[in-house]
């Protein structure tokens, strides 16, 4: 379990990656991105998850060359978009991922989403990318147990990381246990429920804790191993968000969270996204 906001939990391949991070889909490239990510790393964090599809990733990169924070003490991830998966459209889409970012390297790449006709090329390419240290560490994105089953099959790499929508509405637990038994870190997409709160038994927690529903979200996420990346634009938030090492729920209260699930998405459902 991370301690603080650049504590790092140990990927498959020795890569330490840090357990909190800020997330930016859906802020809008240029000054918003910017100042957001600026935001996050004056507070103290040190990962930041894009995507190509995000088209964000030039501010990222502007914010990071900014911050003055040396390259190697930040952890970087982007995401192939789907109508670029495939093995030789998956390296081109990479090299300009890296060239919006102006970076020479990512810390993580991922396949955004399991396009049935194209994921296993994909991989081959992550694969080539990740032998010739183009990056750090290789992983997928909104897999489901059947999804990682086919690249286990077929590679001698295990994906480091699986990032999926997981939340107390969907605390994904069946994909915990599977990953957690092949190496694969959990990392949360929309960890708190894209603002959606307002349930009794977090408010409840909220005033028992003196700390806001997210917090306790956050928290109940940090207790379970989970990296997570929420997202803010807004400063107080960002530096609010990361205020959830200082308490502990207790085992009665992880359970009663735990309890809340009713495998509810706020995103589409891997199985059913319209590639």
């Amino acid at each position: 379990m991370i301690a603080n906001l650049q504590d790092t939990v140990l990927l498959n391949n020795g890569v330490r990656m840090p357990g909190f991070g800020l997330g930016v889909f859906k802020v809008a490239d240029g000054d918003w991105v910017i100042q957001s990510v600026k935001a996050a790393l004056r507070n103290g964090y040190r990962s930041i998850d894009t995507a190509a599809i995000y088209g964000n990733e030039e501010g990222v990169g502007k914010a990071i060359k900014a911050s003055g924070i040396p390259r190697e003490q930040l952890f970087v991830t982007s995401k192939v978009w789907n109508g670029d998966q495939g093995y030789d459209s998956t390296l081109k889409a990479f090299e300009t991922s890296l060239r919006k970012l102006d970076m020479d390297y990512l810390d993580l790449y991922l396949i955004h989403w399991p396009v049935k006709a194209h994921y296993l090329d994909t991989w081959r390419a992550l694969l080539r990318l990740y032998e010739e240290k183009r990056v750090r560490a290789i992983g997928v994105s909104n897999f489901h147990i059947h999804h990682l089953k086919n690249i286990l099959e077929m590679s001698d790499v295990v994906p480091a990381v699986d990032q999926v929508e997981l939340h107390p509405l969907l605390n994904q637990k069946e994909l915990r246990d599977f990953c957690r038994e092949n190496s694969i870190q959990i990392e949360a997409w929309s960890p708190i429920m894209k603002g959606n709160l307002e349930l009794p038994l977090l408010l409840e927690l909220s005033k028992k804790y003196g700390r806001t529903p997210a917090q306790v979200v956050l928290r109940w996420h940090v207790q379970h191993g989970i990296v997570v990346i929420p997202k803010s634009v807004h400063e107080h938030r960002i530096r609010e968000n990361a205020l959830v090492f200082d308490f502990t729920l207790s085992d009665e209260d992880m359970a009663a969270i735990d309890a809340l699930n009713v495998n509810k998405r706020f995103g589409p459902d891997p199985d059913d996204f319209n590639f």
